[in-house]
C-alpha cells in the first residue's frame, strides 16, 4: 500500500485520537508538575512520592482496565444504532464500576498499613502514608469518571473528555501550588496538598461529565435510557468479560514497572527519585499514544462490526505507523536532552546524573512501548482481550521482573539492569500481540 492510500485512515484516525491524546497527555504533564513542586521541597519526599504513586497505581489501573470493556461494546452498539442496548450499558457500568471502586479503595487503604514492611527507608515510608491515602479517596470519583469517559469513547466522542481533564488540569495545578507551598493563606502541606489537589481534581472531573450527559443532546438520550434501566446481571457480566481481562493485562504490565519501583527503594533515595523522574517522562509519551490507541480501539471496533474487514486491517495500520513515527521522534529527544530534562524536576546533582542513564534506556524502549499499546488497542476492538492477558503475564511477569532482579542485584548492573529488564519486557510483550493479530487477520480473511 502507497502513501496516499494510508492518508484517509490517518485523518480519520487522529480525528478521534487527538482529543484522547490532549486529555491523556495533559493528565501525565500535570503529574509531572506535580513531581516538580514535590521535587521543589526535596528528594525524600520525591522519593516517598514515587513510592506511594508505585503502589496506588496497581489498584488504579486495574479498576481503569476494568473501565475500558465499556468501550468496544457501546462501539458496537453505536455502529448497529441499538441505542438502547448502549443506554443500558451505561447504568450497568455505572453500579458496577463504583461497587468495584469501594472494593478496591478498601484493599489499598489497608495496605498503607504495611508500608514500613516494603524495604523502603524509614524517612520514606513515614512519609508517604497520608499522600497515598488522600489519594485512595481520591479513587471512587477518578472511576466514575473513566466510566463517563469510556462510554463516551465508544459514541466516537472524545473532545468532552479533553475539555473535562485540561480544566481539571487548571485546577490541580492551582490547588498544587496552593497547599504543597502554604501560599494564599493556607498552611504549607508539602507532600500531602499534592494529594489534596488531586482529590480536588478528581472530584471536579465526572460532575463536569455528568453535566454534559444531562445537557448535551447525543449524550442525553443515553442519560435517560440510563435512569430507566434496571440492573441487568448479564450485561454486568458481559462488561466484565471484556473488562477483567483489559484489566489483568494492564495490571501486569504495571506491576513490573511499580514492583521496579519498589526495587529501585532497596537501592537507595537517590536511585528512586532518578527512577520517578525517567518514568514520569516516559509515561508523557506513553500516555500520548494511548491516545492513539483509544482512537484505534473505536475505529477497529465500528469497522468490525460492520464486517468492513480490509477498512479495519487499514485503520490499524495507519495509527501502527502513526505510533512509530512519534515514538522514534521522542527517543531520539530524551537521548539528546537527557542532561537538561532532569533539571526541572531537581538540583539534586547526584539524582540529575542517574535521570540522565536511565533516560538513555527510556529511549531504547520508547518505539517497543508504542508498539504494545497499539497493537493492544486492535485486539480490544475486536473484543480478543484474554490471550492479551496471558501474554502480557509472560513478558512482564515472567520475563521481566526476574531479569531486572537478577540483572540489577544478582551481576550488579543496578538500575540500569532494572531498566534492560523493561525493554526485554515490553518488547517480547509486542511481538506476542503482533503475532495474534495476524492469526485473526488470517482467520478474516484480509
Amino acid at each position: 500500500m502507497a502513501f496516499q492510500d494510508y492518508l484517509p485512515y490517518y485523518k480519520r484516525n487522529l480525528k478521534v485520537a487527538v482529543p484522547v491524546m490532549l486529555s491523556q497527555a495533559g493528565q501525565v504533564l500535570v503529574q509531572q508538575v506535580d513531581n516538580m513542586m514535590v521535587g521543589a521541597v526535596g528528594t525524600t519526599e520525591l522519593a516517598a512520592a514515587a513510592f506511594a504513586n508505585s503502589v496506588f497505581i496497581l489498584g488504579m489501573v486495574f479498576g481503569m482496565g476494568v473501565t475500558f470493556g465499556l468501550t468496544p461494546l457501546v462501539g458496537h452498539a453505536f455502529a448497529q444504532k441499538n441505542k438502547q442496548e448502549a443506554g443500558e450499558l451505561l447504568h450497568n457500568s455505572i453500579n458496577s464500576n463504583l461497587l468495584l471502586a469501594i472494593v478496591l479503595s478498601a484493599i489499598m487503604w489497608g495496605m498503607s498499613f504495611f508500608f514500613d514492611k516494603m524495604g523502603q527507608t524509614a524517612d520514606v515510608a513515614q512519609l508517604s502514608v497520608s499522600y497515598y491515602r488522600i489519594l485512595v479517596v481520591s479513587f471512587l470519583p477518578f472511576m466514575l469518571f473513566f466510566t463517563f469517559k469510556q462510554f463516551a469513547e465508544g459514541l466516537a466522542e472524545t473532545k468532552q473528555a479533553m475539555y473535562i481533564t485540561l480544566i481539571a488540569n487548571v485546577v490541580n495545578v492551582i490547588a498544587n501550588y496552593a497547599l504543597i507551598f502554604g501560599k494564599w493563606g493556607f498552611e504549607p502541606m508539602g507532600l500531602d496538598g499534592a494529594g489534596y489537589g488531586t482529590l480536588i481534581a478528581r472530584t471536579i472531573m465526572p460532575l463536569l461529565f455528568l453535566w454534559f450527559f444531562i445537557k448535551d443532546k447525543k449524550f442525553n438520550i443515553y442519560y435517560k435510557i440510563a435512569q430507566k434501566a434496571r440492573p441487568h446481571w448479564e450485561k454486568t457480566k458481559q462488561l466484565f468479560n471484556i473488562g477483567v481481562p483489559i484489566a489483568t493485562q494492564i495490571l501486569l504490565e504495571v506491576a513490573a514497572f511499580a514492583l521496579s519501583g519498589i526495587m529501585m527503594g532497596w537501592i537507595g533515595e537517590v536511585s528512586l527519585a532518578a527512577h520517578q523522574i525517567a518514568i514520569g517522562l516516559a509515561s508523557v509519551t506513553f500516555m500520548i499514544v494511548t491516545g492513539v490507541g483509544s482512537g484505534t480501539t473505536i475505529r477497529v471496533s465500528h469497522q468490525y462490526s460492520t464486517k468492513s474487514y480490509s477498512s479495519m486491517k487499514m485503520a490499524a495500520s495507519a495509527s501502527i505507523h502513526l505510533v512509530v513515527a512519534f515514538m522514534s521522534i521522542t527517543a531520539l529527544l530524551f537521548a539528546l536532552f537527557r542532561f537538561s530534562l532532569p533539571w526541572l524536576y531537581t538540583d539534586d546533582t547526584a539524582v540529575i546524573a542517574l535521570a540522565a542513564q536511565l533516560l538513555i534506556m527510556a529511549a531504547i524502549f520508547q518505539v517497543f512501548d508504542g508498539l504494545q499499546v497499539v497493537l493492544l488497542s486492535v485486539l480490544r476492538g475486536v473484543g480478543d482481550v484474554k490471550h492479551a492477558m496471558i501474554y502480557a503475564l509472560i513478558a512482564y511477569i515472567i520475563v521481566n521482573l526476574p531479569l531486572s532482579y537478577v540483572l540489577a542485584f544478582t551481576l550488579g548492573l543496578g538500575p540500569i539492569g532494572i531498566w534492560i529488564g523493561f525493554v526485554f519486557g515490553i518488547g517480547i510483550a509486542s511481538l506476542l500481540f503482533w503475532l495474534r493479530i495476524k492469526k485473526i487477520y488470517q482467520r478474516l480473511g484480509v
